[in-house]
């Protein structure tokens, strides 16, 4: 919104610094952080007054999870407030993939927000079905993933990028949209099934977001995706003031997140959060890199695929819980312990991500 005032910028002068991502990036940054703080403890007063029990804890999971009984849920109010505050302030709200992963954002947040509220009233974990939530979420990614790539270069439309191999592009054709599909509802649900432990998700989420940024800043600069090899997406660097905004509003979440939590993330920031990584993959056409960037989220929607469909043929089970933070969490790893091994091994895969821009 704040870019209008380059208008004001006549050959220099301090509103000429509107024009660079890069100061409206960290001014994003800067104002999502401060709303977390000033509106994070007035919130999580409300959710516990209007909760009372806040979110049911499941019977079958660990025992120590029983001790958080009482801690109020739908704290991705917080993160979804600050992110759209900052994002509507600092962005050119005249680009296309900012709107794009804006929708989605709040999209797969209304859904959570349905199935928080639902649990919480009922007290019970079960809330809205998953048929309906997976339909929901397949819909907003089908309309999402038609309008990134109508706005995509007509030689990038439905197209899939491969890392690492230079000018390596496979046209999917109409399968673009069911791929684009399946990345942003994977997304979504894969974040959703890492969000078990206090400050689990979140950090994951945030440097997964700060790496796309940076990818989406390069694709977006003709020079940048030149000199790199990438292919160039005009447009795609204004998704750095969303992820910026998103780093900001994570961490003012993260200090009250931080264990023992005093509020959740819930559905409501989990599945949001996730569609965001994956919207924002299908605008830089970096969908498979995301799998390397989020490769915690992959591998905790995996271990509770695999558990599944072995427990369906042998009655036993791989892992002693899923998702896998739990199965460390009975073999006697303490939570801080899980969390903190989890953000470490979430920076290396973001490492190696950000590798595939140079290594051609």
């Amino acid at each position: 919104m704040l870019y209008w005032m380059t208008q004001f910028a006549d050959g220099g002068g301090v509103f000429n610094l509107f024009k660079y991502i890069t100061f409206r990036a960290g001014c994003a940054f800067l104002t999502a952080l401060i709303f977390g703080f000033l509106f994070g403890r007035p919130l999580i007063d409300l959710l516990r007054r209007k909760q009372g029990k806040g979110q049911p804890i499941r019977e079958d999971g660990p025992q120590s999870h029983l001790a958080k009984a009482g801690t109020p849920t739908m704290g991705g109010l917080l993160i979804l407030s600050a992110l759209l505050f900052s994002t509507l302030v600092w962005a050119r709200l005249d680009n296309p993939y900012v709107w794009i992963v804006l929708l989605v954002t709040l999209s797969f947040g209304l859904i959570g927000f349905a199935d928080d509220f639902a649990k919480v009233t009922k007290q019970n974990t079960k809330g809205v079905s998953s048929r309906i939530r997976i339909l929901a979420g397949l819909a907003i990614a089908g309309l999402a993933t038609y309008a990134a790539a109508s706005f995509h270069p007509p030689a990038l439309a439905n197209g899939l990028a491969l890392p690492v191999f230079k000018n390596a592009l496979f046209n999917l054709g109409y399968f673009f949209i069911p791929f684009g599909m399946f990345v942003i509802v994977g997304s979504a649900n894969a974040v959703n099934l890492t969000d078990g432990l206090d400050g689990l998700a979140i950090m994951p989420v945030m440097i997964a977001g700060a790496t796309l940024g940076v990818i989406s800043y390069v694709v977006g600069n003709f020079n940048f995706a030149e000199y790199l090899g990438v292919h160039f997406v005009p447009g795609t660097g204004e998704i750095l003031i969303f992820t910026s905004a998103l780093f900001g509003a994570g961490l003012g979440f993260l200090w009250y997140n931080a264990p023992p939590a005093a509020v959740f993330m819930g559905d409501t920031g989990s599945l949001a959060l996730g569609g965001a990584l994956g919207a924002i993959a299908v605008c830089i056409k970096h969908e498979i890199v995301l799998a390397v960037v989020g490769g915690l989220f992959v591998v905790e929607a995996l271990s509770v695929i695999i558990q599944v469909l072995y427990y369906k043929r042998t009655k036993k089970r791989i892992f002693l819980m899923a998702p896998i933070h739990h199965h460390f969490e009975k073999r006697g790893w303490a939570e801080p312990q899980i969390v903190i091994r989890f953000w470490i091994i979430s920076l290396i895969l973001a490492m190696l991500g950000l590798a595939t821009l140079k290594v051609r």
